[in-house]
Parts: structure tokens; sequence; C-alpha cells
């Protein structure tokens, strides 16, 4: 899902921003709950009466969060998001509806809707589409089928529409400067499909078909010079396209898909991408690894590891938005890595690699919605850089990051998180839902 869509659902905030409420409103004993003092109620949302019930997550006909999204690129959008939650008899989220009316400075004022379906654990659907007042809007639908393995196929689908004013670019290179930024206009188009082959519970053959249409044109933002201005010889401005087949082995031994607590997922993957043909494929060349693995180290805490390293064997004027990167706070198997204390897109070049700790720690559970949220804290270190040469050595030459993650889990689907990094440019605070790898 694009970073925009992504940043601004800001679900996360329906579990941090109730919890905080929570601890303010001496008629709920959620405050109790949350310290630790009181039992949690399994027993569903209890009446509320007066307008107090309508900021009581056990009572309230749909929960009002304060709608806050931050992101380096973006900046900080505020707004409101009516959620309404739907659980099972067992409390387990079953649907999420929550649109908005937020407002950003540099975008005007806008809305998004959305709907997240948990039909069961092996299938999760979603939609989400906004629009703001200026140059923003987009839809993203995500289709998932065979999550849990148990039969011979899986299938995820992502149809996506994007228009995102706020990107930034510094040049190619892992040593580019804060002084080159420029900004730019980013359209998408994005057709992508993934069929698994399951050999068994853990190994899985994997085909990942992607078609994407990318314009690339002048940025909006003030006191931001636009790219062509200082890149205009850069490969990847107006429209280019890409039409990437990439073949992967999968083996994953976590014991949850959501919130893994032990195991290990590990993905080996080479691809062939052309502009548009199937049968050329002049464009570049992809080989690359992914690791993520899971050890409980102590009750309510587990240690988090995650490295990736991506090769372009052979490129011919590839689009820069192709090549490898890393900034922002999301880690894509084949595609941007995660550096908590830069923003999106920070550095670009042919090869990448990334590694990134986090020691996650449940520290306080409530009860909202019928539903039991755990509250987590992640402190954590990001590392990571691109190269040109592949003989070069990636452990050389690295940007660090450390900083803290603060996390709203509602098992077995719903992670929301906020991650506030810090790198040698300052600063970063991101939100968004899931984990980061």
């Amino acid at each position: 899902m694009p970073a925009r869509i992504a940043t601004r659902v800001a679900l996360q905030l329906l579990w941090g921003g109730a919890a905080g409420l929570l601890a303010m409103l001496p008629w709920s004993d959620a405050a109790a709950q949350l310290e630790g003092t009181a039992p949690v109620d399994t027993q569903g949302p209890a009446p509320g009466t007066g307008l107090t019930s309508w900021f009581n997550p056990s009572s309230a006909p749909f929960i009002p969060v304060p709608s806050i999204g931050v992101d380096p690129n973006s900046g900080v959008t505020l707004g409101i998001l009516p959620v309404w939650i739907h659980t099972d008899d067992q409390h387990q989220i079953t649907r999420i509806i929550a649109p908005d009316v937020l407002h950003n400075p540099d975008f005007g004022w806008g809305g998004d809707a959305r709907i997240y379906a948990y039909p069961s654990e092996d299938r999760q659907w979603s939609v989400v589409a906004g629009i703001m007042q200026r140059v923003e809007r987009g839809i993203d639908v995500e289709y998932d089928d065979g999550r849990l393995r148990e039969r011979r196929w899986s299938i995820t689908g992502s149809l996506i529409y994007d228009r995102n004013g706020s990107p930034r670019f510094y040049g190619i290179g892992n040593n580019s400067t804060p002084s080159e930024q420029t900004n730019y206009t980013d359209q998408q188009e994005l057709a992508q499909l993934q069929v698994g082959l399951n050999l068994n519970h853990a190994w899985q053959l994997q085909y990942t078909g992607r078609a994407r249409a990318v314009d690339v044109t002048a940025g909006t933002l003030k006191d931001i010079p636009s790219i062509e201005r200082r890149f205009a010889r850069t490969l990847g401005l107006g429209n280019n396209s890409e039409l990437l087949h990439r073949l992967s082995i999968v083996y994953d031994t976590r014991d949850d898909l959501t919130v893994p607590s032990r195991g290990m997922k590990w993905v080996a993957y080479a691809g062939l991408a052309s502009r548009s043909s199937i049968f050329d494929y002049s464009l570049y060349s992809e080989a690359g690894i992914d690791g993520r693995v899971f050890w409980p180290i102590a009750t309510d805490t587990v240690l988090a590891a995650h490295t990736a390293l991506r090769y372009l064997p052979t490129a011919h004027l590839v689009p820069f938005w192709a090549l490898s990167s890393i900034g922002g706070d999301v880690s894509v198997i084949g595609g941007e890595q995660p550096l908590r204390g830069f923003g999106e897109g920070r550095f670009y070049d042919h090869d990448s690699f990334s590694t990134s700790l986090e020691l996650r720690h449940r520290a306080w559970s409530f009860n909202a919605v019928s539903t039991q949220v755990d509250l987590e804290l992640a402190p954590f270190v990001d590392v990571g850089r691109v190269f040109a040469r592949s003989g070069t050595l990636p452990l050389t030459q690295l940007h660090s990051v450390g900083g803290l993650g603060i996390r709203g889990i509602a098992r077995p689907f719903v992670v929301g998180y906020v991650d506030v990094g810090y790198g040698s440019e300052g600063v970063a605070v991101f939100t968004g839902i899931s984990y980061p790898f």
C-alpha cells in the first residue's frame, strides 16, 4: 500500500487514544483495567447513558477518535475518525468501518472511507479511498486468501491508484545530502497478483506479477524545489511503466501472521522487469533475500530481527523509483526498507542492505468494544545503506537510527503503531497499520 494511504489510516490512535482517554474517565472501570487492578470485561459492551456513553468504548455506538497522521514527508494531518468495530462471539474483530474528515496544511481539507474485513483467519480484504482539496487522491483494494497455508494455493491481490504530493528526492547514492532535497508529485496505477503453491505448511513457491505505471511531475510544496529544477536528467521523470515477474522460495514457521512471537520467515527471490512487454526484460533483473526472526526471551517480551539484501545484477535506463531504497517505516520484500529516522525514499541506488532489531514488550492490556487490546513498547535500532556496485561490502558506511515504537494490538488481525526514530538528520515520527516487519 502506498505510504500516504497507510499513514492516513491512523487506526493506531483508536487504541492509543482510547487508552489515554479511558485513564481519565471516572465513570469507566477501564482505567483500572489498564493498570491491572480490575478484571477485563469479556461479556460485551455495557449499555451507556447520556452523552458520556459516546466517549466510553464499552458503550459507545462508535468511537470518535482523533485522527493524527505523522510522517517526515507529508507532515502532520489532523482530523476526526469515527470508528465502528464489529466482533464475533469470541470477541475477535470481524470488520472495521472508519471514515474520517481531516486537514493537512499542504493539501487542504479532505476525507477517507475505509472498510477492513476479517471473515476468517485465512481470508481478509480491505478497501480504502480518499481525496484531498489539492493534489492528493487514491483508492487501494487488497484481498488475501489462503493466509494460513492449510490449502494447496494462497492468493493475494492488490489494485491501487494513488496521487501523492509529498514524496522527496535527494539524488542517487548513499551520501546524498539534505541540502539537495526536492519534491515531486507521484501518480501511480498498480495491479499486483501473488500466487503461492504451498508445498507444506512451512515451504511455499510463490509467483509475483506486477504491472505499474508511474507519472512523476512537478512538486507542489512551498519552499522545496521541484525535482526537475535540480535533477532534470534523472531517469524516471514523466510517464514510465514497469512489468515485473518474480519467483520466490518462502520458508515460514512463525506462530502467528499478524503478531508473531516465535519462528522465522525467509524469502529468497529473483525477478525480471521490462517496460511493458512480456518477452522484453531489458529494464532490470533483481535478486535478493529477506529474513525475519522472532525469539521469545521473557514473559510478554519478544526480540524481533529483520534483514534484507537486494541486488540489481543488470539495469538499463531504470527509473529512480524502481531502484533499491531505504527510508521510512515499512519493509516491502523486494522494495523499500525501513530507516525510521528518515522519510520514505531517502536513499536510492542499485543495491541495498537493511537490518532492524526490536524488543517488543507488552506493557498493558485493557478492554475496548468487547475486544482486548494490548499496548506494546518496542525500542528499536535500524541500520542500512544503498550502493551502486555489487562488490561493495554492505556492512560499511551504514546509516543508523534508534527509537521507540508504541503499538496497539487487537488480536488476531490488527496492529497500529506510532514509531519515533532519531538519526543523523533529526527526529522522524511515523504512524500506520501493522508491524514494520
